[in-house]
């Protein structure tokens, strides 16, 4: 199998671009320029990542994320990064010759693929929401996992359940966490992920094979170290005491801080306000409307998105 050098070599890209990339991705995956060559030889010598995707209960969100990444291209990672062997959403075979591809993966490269896993699995009625190929998910889930390296579960519905495991939870909805317990598994939340987080991460197991460094609900801190609060430009408003007080009132119009309209950022973990979205172009909070918090555990049991939090202001160090 090629590796990413030499298959962006044969498409015409120079080496200057190649090295650029790698900068890149250095940069966004916050490392200092001592692991530039690291992921210069990852990406000159060692073959693709062979990826395996599912798709469970979900609404495709994550991979509409991915597919929009910019830095590099998705079809850049598809193609050239990684091999994506199976992924009902992005693939051109179907119906059997789509299921082939999964159980020739599963034994060319046992032990050694990764699987991804977008949306969750119910238990309810022996599975029966969630039929894929015939069969329920928690049955593919559970078959794909057993010979996989280890398990990248995408979006908010694959880490904790998002909306399909709120309560009351009629299908028993369960994130991947809680279907399998033997794996390694790397957590990616948001509804839907960042695109470039979740290519940072990929980069990340390309580069090192070896897990980033997760914090206690597996989420690589690279990424979700730092609380959406800490970063945000309109937390000077914040410090300062000013504030929405209505939706478009003159505060609005200023760009003054969205605590007290529900904004979830003080108690939210991701990098939106530092990677954004679309680009870099934009997030959430720099469109108008509050962060709801949707990487933080069941978030949509917490009440309303437009609900003040009870937050209390660190004093000021001097």
């Amino acid at each position: 199998m090629e590796s990413y050098y030499h298959i962006m070599r044969r498409q015409g890209i120079t080496r200057r671009s190649f090295l650029k990339f790698c900068s890149l991705m250095a940069t966004s995956l916050g490392l200092s320029p001592d692991y530039l060559g690291q992921i210069v030889y990852a990406m000159e010598n060692k073959p693709r990542l062979p990826v395996l995707w599912l798709h469970g209960l979900e609404c495709t969100c994550c991979s509409e994320s991915f597919i929009r990444a910019a830095q590099p291209l998705a079809k850049d990672v598809i193609l050239s990064m990684i091999s994506l062997d199976y992924d009902p959403t992005l693939m051109a075979a179907a119906g059997k010759q789509a299921e082939d591809c999964l159980e020739q993966t599963i034994e060319k490269y046992r032990g050694n693929y990764v699987l991804a896993v977008e949306g969750n699995a119910p238990a309810a009625q022996d599975g029966m929401s969630c039929i894929v190929g015939g069969k329920p998910f928690s049955q593919q889930l559970h078959h794909a996992a057993t010979d996989a390296k280890l398990i990248i579960a995408w979006g908010s519905c694959a880490t904790n359940g998002c909306v399909q495991a709120a309560y009351p939870n009629p299908t028993q909805a369960a994130p991947v966490h809680k279907m399998i317990t033997d794996k390694p598994i790397i957590k990616v939340p948001g509804c839907p992920p960042i695109a470039e987080v979740m290519v940072g991460v990929l980069t990340y197991l390309l580069t090192f094979d070896e897990l980033p460094e997760l914090d206690a609900q597996r989420r690589p801190t690279m990424f979700y170290s730092k609380r959406i609060h800490d970063k945000c430009y309109r937390r000077p408003h914040f410090d300062a005491g000013r504030f929405v007080e209505t939706w478009d009132d003159e505060n609005a119009r200023q760009g003054y801080c969205l605590y007290k309209m529900g904004c979830k950022g003080p108690t939210t973990y991701n990098a939106c306000a530092t990677t954004g979205w679309n680009g870099g172009i934009s997030f959430p909070i720099g469109s108008g409307h509050g962060c709801i918090g949707c990487s933080e555990e069941g978030f949509w049991d917490k009440g309303s998105f437009y609900q003040r939090i009870n937050f209390v202001k660190p004093p000021i160090c001097v």
